[in-house]
């Protein structure tokens, strides 16, 4: 009996961690803790402004629908080079010192909102915001890589576990303000958010500075090997992603491993609103299910990859459950209101699994796949895919897929699942260039 309620014990041990535990002690010690906590507020307060903001410009604004729709476009262009922007000052300036500065640049833009009433100023500051957005996840990434060291698999997982838990916070605080629906009550929301962007500068601020040129505390053997390799600035000489052909095939393919976003949050909703039969109140059960199973499931799922080689084939289940995902918004169409009910709840589920499996592998082959002594101008770059993905995966499948009906799903389904066995191969044939090469110059710009 002792003997077995040893081995129990034993077993008990053996297991990762569960979220809290995670989250108490994750890769990275203190100043990971720290980084979560002021992501957590972040998007929290993101939350708030994703779901009031349309609503704002066009009550309170007074903006009509084609004015928000340019008003939106073009600040998701502009969040475009928000990524690569970050990587390339990340390669000269501390990323600490460049995070609060982005915090802080958004901060103001989005306080400028509650002043500006123009149509024509509105542009420019709202994609002075989106730009900011964009270089701040960026260079939070940075900061993983760094802190985490070969653990940033599952400081991903954890951190895509806080953001989901605040945007969910955001939303129902926004609800709040919505509910009253008054200037004043906008106005408070914009605040709110603004006040998150001053608490994550203030918590990022409490991080320590490492020696290195934009580099942070690296506690693990990994990082710490990094820290002490040369690092070698663009500017003295090293590679750049903009010549690597390998690498921005890469970032090209990795675009349309992001559609899982457009599709829950565009698709779904649209197509039950346009060709299905299903109640319009399911709408709300998409976001509660997607941030349900993020929240619960992440850390598991990034424990199940271990590495570039399995994220590799992460990809190609992304590209396989995309498929199924797409196949069942085509077969939604084809019957009652419960049929059609419970197959877009299920492509529900499936684009939350892709997402999982995207957020495994996306981030773990831009690290791996990039040199070391310019990663962090590489994975700027690589942060344009979900960028790009944003601005023209909407268009995608408003304009064309859902145009074509349920043989356009098919056809997207299909198109991605082939992409991703395609973005497999590259990203397998590249680790085994950058395993072969003799030395970090020569892995510049492999195939």
């Amino acid at each position: 009996m002792r003997r077995g309620g040893e081995i129990r014990k034993a077993r008990r041990e053996d297991r990762d961690p569960g979220l809290v535990a995670q989250l108490r002690r994750p890769p990275g010690g203190r100043d990971a803790r720290i980084m979560l906590l002021a992501q957590l507020l972040d998007r929290a307060g993101t939350g708030v402004w994703a779901a009031a903001c349309v609503l704002y410009f066009t009550f309170v604004i007074g903006l009509d629908a084609g004015q928000v729709g340019i008003l939106l476009g073009a600040s998701g262009v502009a969040g475009i080079a928000g990524s690569p922007l970050a990587g390339h000052l990340a390669d000269r300036f501390p990323v600490r010192s460049l995070l609060i500065g982005a915090h802080l640049l958004r901060l103001v833009a989005l306080c400028l909102l509650l002043v500006v009433t123009d149509f024509a100023l509105l542009l420019p500051v709202v994609a002075v915001t989106h730009l900011g957005d964009r270089a701040a996840k960026t260079l939070e990434m940075l900061f993983a890589t760094r802190v985490a060291g070969d653990r940033r698999a599952t400081y991903q997982a954890l951190s895509r576990s806080s953001a989901n838990a605040g945007y969910a916070l955001g939303a129902g605080l926004a609800a709040i303000g919505l509910a009253v629906g008054t200037r004043g009550a906008y106005h408070v929301l914009i605040l709110a958010d603004a006040l998150s962007f001053l608490v994550a500068a203030a918590l990022v601020w409490r991080t320590r500075e490492p020696r290195g040129r934009g580099l942070v505390t690296a506690p693990t053997a990994d990082a710490d090997a990094d820290a002490a390799a040369p690092q070698a600035a663009p500017a003295a000489g090293g590679p750049s992603p903009w010549r690597d052909r390998g690498y921005l095939r890469f970032v090209l393919l990795d675009i349309p491993m992001h559609l899982d976003d457009s599709i829950l949050a565009i698709g779904i909703p649209l197509w039950l609103v346009s060709r299905t039969t299903a109640p319009h109140e399911l709408v709300p059960a998409f976001l509660v299910v997607n941030t349900v199973l993020v929240v619960v499931l992440q850390l598991r799922v990034s424990a199940k990859v271990r590495g570039p080689r399995q994220a590799a084939g992460a990809v190609a289940l992304y590209g396989l459950t995309t498929l199924l995902c797409c196949a069942l918004l085509a077969a939604a169409t084809g019957g009652g209101a419960w049929a059609a009910s419970a197959a877009l709840l299920a492509a529900a589920v499936l684009a939350t699994a892709a997402e999982l499996m995207r957020s495994v592998s996306s981030w773990e082959l831009a690290v791996t796949l990039a040199p070391r002594q310019a990663r962090a101008s590489y994975l700027g770059v690589a942060g344009m895919a979900q960028s790009v993905q944003k601005s023209a995966g909407p268009l995608l499948l408003t304009g064309a897929v859902m145009a074509a009906g349920p043989a356009g799903w098919i056809a997207l389904g299909a198109a991605v699942a082939g992409l991703s066995l395609v973005q497999r191969r590259a990203s397998l044939r590249r680790l085994d260039a950058l395993a072969g090469a003799p030395a970090p110059a020569a892995a510049a710009t492999p195939a």
